[in-house]
């Protein structure tokens, strides 16, 4: 009972200590209640009855062939490989904007597809774009490949003409070298006709062993060449001669021979063609068998021709046939002409056939040089006869022959033939309507060395119809061939490409002596 009495005290006196603060906590007014407003429901129309459907009878009913739409069915199940997996969440679509198919290429939501299959299209391009970027290397180096070939060729052509010329002037170890690098050359068409004269120059340096080993590997490996009947008298001769040390004096004897050879061919010609015929068969000197076909080539003589045309025919070895289809041309009269034609009918040899295209040239036989030209099957050929119609002045034939052409190769061979002939008109007509671009640009690189003033207008023309930048640059520097500095000053005002007016500048730049490119420099600089 007392903790109930006590319990009632403390709260009787709690609450009398806690009135005072109670009596100052302000009033808060009361805030009048807002009506209630009743609401409208919209009333909704009731829902229209949808009839029963009724599946259609399809059994008469036949599916179409779509075999035919497999190329196109793999081309969609590759186009939707390359755009991925589509990932979760529903299909957003981003604004409509320069993708393909009308997808916004950064649109929201997961999928990117506009991204996709912009860049599907963007590979399907640079693959194809690469694939023509790859075709143009390999042709490229198709042609430097060729160009490569040609030059080894000339390679080759140049040390054998180098040793040739090393034997007349007695140097035999020079002549031996060159010979050994045709010997070592890669695909060299003349091992052979090497290992001959390097034979016959060791022979002259008194190393019989050495030339005899030469001549012993050119038996070997060549049986069926053209020299074996002169190498095997040259084994004979380097055999006998043994030991022996190299004899100035028998060289002098063959000079002094020849000089009486050819004193008797005016007075008594059948004696003397014999004799001639005797040097060309055996192991003279290259010199020695040249001036003996000289002799025989100024001959009126029916057993001198008749000697000249053996040789020119293969009776000797390929450097006499060679020499000998030279004198026939220097010499080119009618008849000679015709053994030509004969021998070129009859040799499927390229260098004898190429030979006979340089004779006909001499003797100025147009007529047969057009027919090669027209109708060999062999490029090599056919652009040799092409190039040797340039400096027959061929021009009109020339022209007519681009015409009709075809083949890139043979085109260019014109070209060249036509800037060999002078024939600045037909030049200008092919870099203005030419449609190849390359020839259009060799064209112009032809010009370049012309005269500026036959070419210097035309350029310019050119230049300001032209819409190939690498044409333009080839315009630019014919100009600078020329040295023309007031055609690249007239057409460097009105270039508002700011590449190609620099590559102008640069050009003038280095015309110092000019006053006219010296003056528009310092224009430039006081802007």
């Amino acid at each position: 009972m007392s903790v109930v009495k006590n319990a009632g005290r403390a709260l009787v006196m709690s609450a009398i200590l806690s009135a005072p603060a109670f009596a100052q906590v302000p009033r808060v007014p009361e805030v009048p209640m807002v009506p209630m407003v009743p609401m409208v429901l919209p009333v909704i129309p009731p829902m229209p009855v949808i009839p029963d459907f009724e599946m259609p009878d399809l059994s008469g009913f036949e599916m179409p062939d779509l075999s035919g739409l497999g190329p196109m069915l793999a081309d969609i199940d590759s186009m939707l490989a390359k755009i991925g997996p589509i990932g979760p969440g529903p299909m957003k679509l981003g604004p409509i904007g320069p993708g393909p198919l009308g997808f916004g290429p950064d649109g929201p939501g997961p999928l990117g597809l506009g991204s996709k299959i912009a860049g599907a299209f963007d590979e399907q391009r640079s693959r194809e774009d690469e694939a023509r970027q790859r075709a143009d290397e390999e042709k490229q180096r198709a042609e430097e490949a060729k160009q490569r070939e040609a030059e080894r060729r000339q390679r080759i052509d140049e040390s054998y003409q180098r040793g040739q010329e090393s034997l007349e002037r007695r140097a035999w170890a020079r002549a031996a070298d060159s010979f050994t690098r045709v010997i070592d050359a890669e695909g060299s068409t003349r091992v052979d006709a090497a290992l001959y004269w390097k034979a016959y120059a060791l022979d002259k340096l008194n190393q019989s062993a050495d030339a005899l080993a030469t001549v012993q590997d050119l038996i070997k490996r060549f049986p069926q060449s053209r020299w074996i009947s002169d190498a095997k008298a040259l084994e004979l001769q380097v055999r006998q001669n043994a030991g022996q040390a190299p004899r100035p004096q028998d060289e002098s004897d063959e000079e002094l021979k020849l000089l009486a050879i050819q004193g008797l061919q005016h007075s008594d010609p059948e004696q003397a063609v014999p004799m001639l015929e005797k040097i060309l068969q055996g192991t003279a000197s290259p010199q020695l068998k040249s001036r003996a076909l000289f002799v025989l080539a100024q001959s009126n003589s029916p057993r001198a021709r008749q000697v000249l045309t053996a040789a020119a025919k293969g009776a000797s070895n390929p450097d006499v046939q060679r020499k000998a289809i030279q004198y026939l041309g220097v010499h080119g009269s009618t008849e000679n002409r015709a053994i030509l034609a004969d021998i070129y009918a009859s040799s499927s040899d390229v260098d004898i056939k190429r030979q006979i295209l340089r004779s006909f040239m001499v003797a100025g036989d147009k007529t047969r040089m057009l027919q090669v030209a027209a109708t060999e099957k062999v490029p090599e050929l056919r652009q040799e006869a092409v190039r040797q119609l340039g400096p027959m002045g061929a021009r009109e034939e020339l022209w007519q022959m681009y015409q009709k052409e075809s083949t890139p190769e043979v085109k260019r061979q014109i070209l060249q033939s036509l800037f060999v002939s002078g024939d600045a008109a037909h030049l200008i007509d092919v870099a203005n309507t030419e449609q190849n671009p390359e020839l259009r640009r060799r064209a112009v690189q032809h010009l370049g060395t012309m005269g500026r003033t036959s070419t210097g207008e035309a350029l310019v023309g050119i230049y300001a119809k032209e819409k190939d930048t690498d044409i333009k640059r080839s315009v630019i520097n014919a100009l600078f061939v020329q040295n023309n500095a007031e055609s690249l000053v007239a057409i460097a005002r009105k270039e508002t490409d700011p590449a190609m007016k620099k590559e102008m500048v640069s050009k003038l730049s280095l015309m110092t002596r000019s006053k006219v490119a010296m003056d528009y420099l310092m224009e430039i600089l006081n802007k």
